[in-house]
């Protein structure tokens, strides 16, 4: 298939390569199709098993006892996997706790990988399943010893010799490299596997040598994202400076599109990315507060801070980025409809204001116009800048599920405000329970809460009706 390659494979104590341990590696390493060594042992993960996964794998703390810890038998699995690819039934998992476990000992894994899981489709463009029991299955491939390391290695070697069988070792061969090549143009001191980043919805973080990231984005097809980043160097100057200074990638995956923009947002907030230039912290963000009285001076006062409070919606218009934007389109506004500067308290004096002189007020501010014709028109003016009252009696949720990895995310909002997004009904119900009372008004999650949840709404989202479950009910 390739050169040198090395078929593994690994039993852990769950499914989170930060948390979980490994318990077993098997790994069968082939060089120019004829293999040259095989080796598997089992790991003492230092955590305790849980019967689900001693019931799957048949692996126990018992079994595990005396057996080595990851950092005994680490020097053995590099030599395996010195210059060699790194092949694995859905890659990202092994490759993921493999990374995780050198990590913790200082040392950063570097190696080409390859998922059969990908490879499978590749080859098997027609067919659904491309899990290792449905391969299994489809090749008539059976084992004593599935989930476990080196029986799930010997069903990759058999279902590879199958494929040569049928397609012939050059097609293998050419398949396997059009995978390897869609690396070809990563950054060259790049930590990070891009093949161990999935293919959904989610949001991806770029590190530098630091601990503070580098750029932060979103996307629905995260990896195909992240790829983009690397292949717009040619052309793009920030994209050619990411390229340079990037060390590693994170990513964290979503339900849906939704929450990858909350979750972009935040990030983007709290960390200030030095390449990002958008959903930067909104600290100036400000808005008109338009007075009742027609004959009040000046009509229109500018609010900041906690005066931007959702509650008090429905006298408020904007959201401006700064007291400069918002005054240049209020000029823009009056000098559009006619109205006067002074009444709205950007041109200081008595009498006629400079723009009633040019023909451009039409009187209000030397009783030519009544105060009440010229307060509506200013309403009018405004109404497309007017801040939506929250149409809901308290908090709801928008549910978005993906149908392909079974994640979903419950989207908490309370008076435009994203409160927090959880995904069972435990952590719902937690989150309502213990609620801020002082709700922070943010732009972004203003626009994204007016997008989805106003109608028409968005396609892949559910409205969720809320009720809190605490002593402070709404």
């Amino acid at each position: 298939m390739l050169p040198c390659y090395v078929l593994l494979d690994l039993e852990t104590t769950g499914g989170n390569a930060v948390r979980d341990r490994i318990t077993e590696i098997a790994a069968v390493r082939v060089e120019h199709g004829r293999e040259v060594a095989r080796w598997s042992t089992l790991v003492n993960p230092g955590v305790s098993i849980s019967g689900f996964i001693e019931q799957l794998t048949g692996i126990s703390n018992a079994l595990v006892r005396d057996a080595p810890g990851f950092d005994e038998v680490a020097p053995q699995l590099l030599r395996l996997l010195d210059g060699a690819v790194l092949v694995a039934h859905n890659v990202r998992f092994d490759h993921g706790f493999l990374l995780n476990e050198f990590a913790r000992m200082g040392v950063a894994l570097r190696t080409k990988t390859l998922c059969t899981v990908r490879l499978s489709r590749l080859l098997y463009p027609g067919i659904k399943g491309h899990g290792l029991d449905a391969i299994m299955q489809r090749h008539g491939i059976t084992t004593a010893s599935r989930h476990r390391a080196m029986g799930d290695v010997q069903v990759m070697q058999t279902w590879l010799a199958q494929v040569v069988q049928q397609f012939g070792a050059d097609h293998l061969q050419q398949q396997a490299q059009v995978l390897l090549q869609g690396s070809a143009a990563l950054p060259p001191q790049l930590d990070t596997n891009v093949a161990d980043i999935p293919e959904g919805p989610g949001v991806y973080i770029f590190y530098g040598e630091g601990t503070l990231p580098l750029y932060v984005g979103k996307s629905v097809k995260l990896r195909c994202r992240v790829m983009s980043h690397f292949s717009a160097t040619s052309r793009e100057p920030r994209e050619m400076r990411i390229a340079q200074e990037i060390r590693r990638i994170e990513w964290m995956e979503t339900a849906g599109e939704l929450g990858a923009l909350l979750l972009e947002a935040r990030l983007v907030k709290k960390h200030q990315p030095l390449h990002n230039r958008q959903l930067r912290r909104e600290s100036s963000l400000c808005a008109w507060r338009l007075d009742a009285n027609p004959n009040a001076r000046p009509l229109l006062t500018l609010v900041r801070g906690a005066e931007l409070s959702p509650q008090q919606f429905g006298n408020l218009y904007g959201p401006y980025r700064s007291k400069n934007q918002a005054i240049s389109h209020l000029r823009e506004l009056a000098d559009q409809h006619g109205l006067c500067l002074q009444a709205l308290g950007l041109e200081s004096g008595k009498g006629r204001c400079f723009a009633h002189q040019i023909g451009h007020c039409k009187g209000v501010c030397c009783g030519e116009e009544a105060p009440e014709r010229h307060h509506l028109r200013l309403q009018m003016a405004l109404v497309a800048e007017k801040l939506r009252v929250w149409p809901f009696a308290g908090p709801v949720g928008l549910r978005e599920h993906n149908p392909h990895t079974g994640q979903t995310d419950i989207h908490v909002f309370d008076q435009w405000c994203h409160l927090t997004t959880v995904r069972n009904d435990e952590e719902l119900s937690e989150a309502l329970q213990t609620r801020a009372d002082v709700l922070a008004f943010d732009l972004d999650s203003y626009r994204l809460a007016l997008k989805y949840l106003t109608p028409p709404g968005k396609a892949g989202t559910t409205l969720v009706q809320l009720k809190f479950t605490s002593q402070k009910d709404l």
